[in-house]
């Protein structure tokens, strides 16, 4: 099971991916084009060209998990710009958001932290 912490990385590919590409395909993505480390506990996103879908992709000690959601009406709306950011960085809340369709950067909610001291 994927378990999703507040401390998590999430890593989102800003540019489109072919589909077709399993575990494999998308771990030698990540080596050689995002220039990052598929075996770090790092969680990366990736999103098919029509925007229809996205893939899920994490290690978690043991194996790598994949996984697939892919809307039946429309496509996802928010994705950050393909640009000179290969990455982008979201935390678990935002994650939460984009997989069900909504956008990210217009959610606000309580901080992660707050100091826990005694009311003075």
């Amino acid at each position: 099971m994927i378990q999703i912490t507040p401390q998590m990385r999430i890593l989102v590919a800003t540019a489109a991916v072919d589909f077709r590409k399993g575990i494999d395909g998308l771990t030698a993505l990540c080596r050689q084009q995002l220039q990052a480390d598929p075996f770090s506990g790092a969680l990366f996103v990736f999103r098919n060209r029509r925007a229809t879908a996205i893939k899920v992709l994490v290690y978690d000690g043991q194996g790598f998990w994949l996984c697939q959601k892919r809307l039946s009406k429309g496509r996802f709306g928010w994705w950050p710009p393909d640009g000179a950011e290969r990455l982008h960085l979201l935390d678990a809340r935002q994650l939460q958001v984009l997989v069900w369709n909504g956008d990210p950067a217009r959610t606000s909610s309580a901080p992660l932290w707050r100091s826990v001291a005694p009311a003075g």
